[in-house]
């Protein structure tokens, strides 16, 4: 079986003990840590910014898979990068030009994914594949956590699955949205990769539980 990997998503923690999550992360096995970044206009809210970012990089190794829901990615990826972001994801509903924004993101010397929100159609970035590390299928609206698994967007996880596959891209699928240990199930099955989770894991009574959860 393929390794998958879990990605806890920082958005549902307790902020004013992120040092203590990052620590739970760490003891569940649990290889990334999903950074969702908003600027309360591209979606109706507003969280951390590269300060943030460069805080919590001095208390752990663990991946940063930093999300960007902006509008202007262009202008700000490098502030994270510098922040300590091993990968950074943006939107394909942007208005800038995204292979060069992809090709300048790779260039740094980190990875690049791009996400699609539930009504973008899989055809508007399959050209872009090839180039890319990570495409992020959200499985709920982007903008705020607790929300409902969509299961339709299983097809589009295995319409990506089929063209990575045909074309041997190098290039992981992600998902966030809904996800606990019976979502989880119906994206693996679809070929998803990596499966972000925030509140099935942080209102968890034994986060640490939650997140094993996904590996049995």
């Amino acid at each position: 079986m393929k390794k998958i990997i879990i990605a806890p998503s920082i958005l549902s923690a307790d902020f004013a003990a992120l040092k203590h999550d990052l620590k739970m992360i760490e003891e569940s096995g649990a290889d990334w840590v999903h950074i969702d970044v908003m600027d309360g206009h591209f979606v109706p809210n507003i969280t951390v910014g590269p300060v943030v970012v460069k805080s919590l990089r001095k208390e752990t190794e663990l991946f940063f898979d930093v999300h960007l829901m902006i509008t202007n990615p262009e202008k700000y990826w490098r502030k994270f990068k510098e922040s300590g972001a091993d990968l950074i994801t943006f939107h394909s509903e942007i208005s800038a030009e995204k292979k060069k924004l992809i090709e300048d993101i790779i260039s740094s010397g980190i990875k690049v994914g791009i996400s699609i929100k539930p009504k973008t159609f899989v055809s508007e970035i399959e050209a872009l594949l090839p180039y890319l590390n990570l495409v992020l299928v959200m499985t709920v609206e982007p903008g705020f956590g607790g929300q409902s698994f969509m299961e339709d967007m299983a097809a589009k996880i295995k319409v990506l699955r089929k063209i990575i596959d045909e074309n041997n891209y190098d290039c992981l699928i992600e998902v966030d949205g809904g996800i606990n240990s019976q979502t989880a199930s119906i994206c693996i099955g679809a070929g998803a990769d990596v499966l972000v989770s925030g509140s099935y894991i942080f209102a968890a009574e034994n986060p640490v539980g939650a997140v094993k959860s996904f590996f049995i």
